[in-house]
């Protein structure tokens, strides 16, 4: 199973040490060429408005999105989450616009604001994760194909579509493979079986 990071800016090696982890072939993506080649991608966390330039400038938007139409399978966490959302408060539109959610930009506050937190993932089981909010999003009016998979203080902090999962948090800084493992499992899920 190949799983790409993509690599323009923000969180990259610590997504790629836990796929690695739970048996994944994982590197960074930074071409348009890449995305083609892969089963999933994450989209990591930093500042959106610069990651969506760069996959602009390079490319990488369209590949993601024609990727995606063929199967491709999609991770976004913090920043990403907000790439992935067909609406941004205070915006025009999406980036990929792949996410029928509005992404609400730093919706916890500013740098200073940041936390973590015990959640409830009952996708994940026992014990809560630990999740790292930094400058962090939040989802509002999700669609109705959009899973709620988890609330931080009554606002949505992370959901699944589909083959398309995001969560407002850094899953990566948590030390906790599980969010991770869950992705694998969707992209195995989605897989053709050998015959």
């Amino acid at each position: 199973m190949r799983v790409g990071v993509l690599a323009l800016q923000g969180d990259v090696s610590e997504h790629i040490d836990l796929l690695r982890q739970l048996g994944a072939e994982s590197f960074e993506v930074r071409s348009a060429q890449q995305v083609a080649t892969l089963d999933g991608l994450i989209l990591p966390g930093g500042e959106s408005t610069t990651i969506a330039q760069l996959m602009r400038y390079y490319g990488i938007e369209t590949a993601i999105q024609e990727a995606y139409a063929r199967g491709l399978a999609l991770y976004g966490t913090c920043a990403g989450l907000i790439l992935l959302a067909k609406r941004i408060e205070g915006r025009k539109d999406g980036s990929l616009a792949l996410l029928d959610v509005t992404a609400v930009r730093n919706g916890f506050g500013r740098q200073i604001n940041s936390f973590e937190a015990d959640l409830s993932i009952p996708v994940l089981g026992e014990p809560p994760f630990r999740a790292v909010f930094i400058r962090a999003p939040y989802v509002r009016d999700p669609g109705p194909d959009v899973e709620i998979l988890a609330r931080y203080e009554e606002r949505i902090v992370a959901v699944r579509s589909d083959r398309l999962l995001a969560s407002a948090f850094h899953p990566e800084l948590s030390g906790d493979p599980r969010m991770h493992a869950y992705f694998l499992q969707m992209i195995a899920a989605k897989q053709p079986t050998a015959v």
